[in-house]
């Protein structure tokens, strides 16, 4: 039984699972069963944005449906490419189904899936890396790679432009995963304050990863002792978090760079801000940059390094939860939508 999760793009709480039919494979077609996938707030991130950045267009649902992206991995089940054998393991960006079908084009490290409706969307997005039998650290790689990757991005940003002149770095939604790597990057390459703002239930968390040089909570903004110059960035997406902060700093905020929205349903814009203005973060955008601007295998080297010490480190605070089957995908999407889990816990489904 093949079957599709999907969700009301008017309404992100709204939910079914669909039964589908897996179509017969054309050639150079492959249709993976999916083993498991990562669910954290990044994938609801792609719920809120997935008419604005086209997240819902990788993996079409039907007429007013989304199906969520996820990254995690998958098994072959049937091949009508040649190159591509029943069995292999494959990690990825997939839907939160059962299956995907993909036209294969192999690549010296895996596939692309060079379907004409993904043509025009991030290739980074229809990359798929082959893998071999899961590991003790498969489920960490899962929950972290897919926000370490634009960490490591956001962090070489500030390396190039030397912080901005910056003297304190603040990450809104501190406990966050995206921002605790890229709060373990600044801190190790040092020469700033990194500073997390959270809320008081995750104080004890941010506090104790040992990443952050000062946590402050977001009813202390105004009066907290944070050293300026400044710059921020902003993992919440929440309004009134931004305003206060532009409105402290003023002149004195030297970068305002606006990543995810973990506060989904908090207001956004709210008019002129004083000090610069805030800027989005594309992570495709910084990929091709520095493929262009490093020697070819620069980038997956850098990458690679920073990306095996900090996913080596994990299991230290991050603990895995694995649900199965259709109610605990459910209840799972949902404990997202309103407001995640507790911060020190992965959730790893399998279909």
């Amino acid at each position: 039984m093949a079957w599709d999760f999907v969700v009301a793009k008017t309404d992100l709480r709204r939910s079914e699972f669909r039964d589908v039919e897996p179509p017969p494979l054309a050639d150079g077609q492959v249709r993976l069963a999916i083993e498991s996938f990562a669910l954290t707030a990044n994938n609801i991130t792609y719920a809120v944005f997935g008419e604005m950045m086209k997240y819902w267009d990788f993996f079409p649902g039907p007429e007013g449906f989304g199906r969520v992206p996820v990254w995690g991995h998958a098994r072959v089940e049937a091949s009508a490419h040649p190159d591509i054998a029943v069995g292999q393991r494959f990690y990825g960006y997939w839907p939160m189904s059962t299956h995907l079908t993909v036209q294969a084009r192999p690549g010296k490290s895996g596939f692309t899936d060079v379907a004409a409706h993904r043509q025009p969307l991030p290739p980074v997005y229809n990359q798929y890396l082959a893998v071999g039998a899961e590991d003790e650290l498969e489920a960490h790689r899962a929950l972290l790679q897919p926000l370490f990757i634009t960490a490591f991005l956001i962090d070489d940003q500030f390396d190039e432009h030397g912080f901005y002149g910056a003297r304190s770095v603040i990450l809104s939604s501190a406990s966050s995963k995206t921002a605790i790597g890229l709060a373990a990057l600044l801190k190790q390459r040092g020469g700033v304050t990194v500073v997390g703002l959270t809320s008081p239930r995750n104080r004890a968390f941010v506090e104790g990863l040992g990443f952050y040089d000062q946590v402050v909570l977001y009813d202390e903004l105004a009066s907290a002792p944070i050293e300026g110059p400044a710059a921020f960035v902003d993992f919440a997406g929440d309004a009134a978090v931004l305003a206060a902060l532009h409105n402290r700093f003023a002149d004195d905020l030297k970068a305002s760079i606006l990543v995810g929205g973990t506060h989904w349903e908090a207001p956004r814009g709210g008019g002129a801000l004083p000090g610069p203005t805030p800027a989005f973060f594309f992570a495709p955008d910084r990929v091709a940059k520095r493929q262009k601007d490093w020697a070819p295998g620069e980038f997956e080297q850098r990458y690679g390094a920073a990306w095996a010490g900090f996913v080596a480190d994990a299991p230290r605070w991050l603990k895995v939860e694995v649900g199965q089957g259709r109610e605990a995908m459910q209840a799972a999407y949902l404990a997202q939508v309103e407001g995640g889990t507790s911060p020190e816990v992965g959730v790893v489904l399998r279909p």
